[in-house]
């Protein structure tokens, strides 16, 4: 994993928001290699990091619906 300093990352999108918790965040990374240029960190400091062909699938399977039953498990 690398320790990439948050501030050297654009902001995308915050997921949640309505609190001071540490919201999961959605984020590029320009300088990082191109499959882990995608970063999605947690509220437990744990981050992921993924290609934007990765990121684009992940899209395509929320707008099909795939992931609804996720969001209330």
């Amino acid at each position: 994993m690398t320790t990439t300093n948050v501030s050297a990352l654009q902001p995308v999108a915050t997921f949640c928001g309505n609190c001071n918790c540490g919201c999961p965040q959605l984020f590029v990374d320009p300088a990082a290699p191109v499959d882990r240029r995608i970063v999605l960190t947690d509220d437990f400091g744990q981050r992921v990091q993924m290609s934007a062909d990765q990121f684009a699938s992940l899209i395509e399977e929320a707008k099909a619906g795939k992931l609804d039953g996720v969001a209330t498990a």
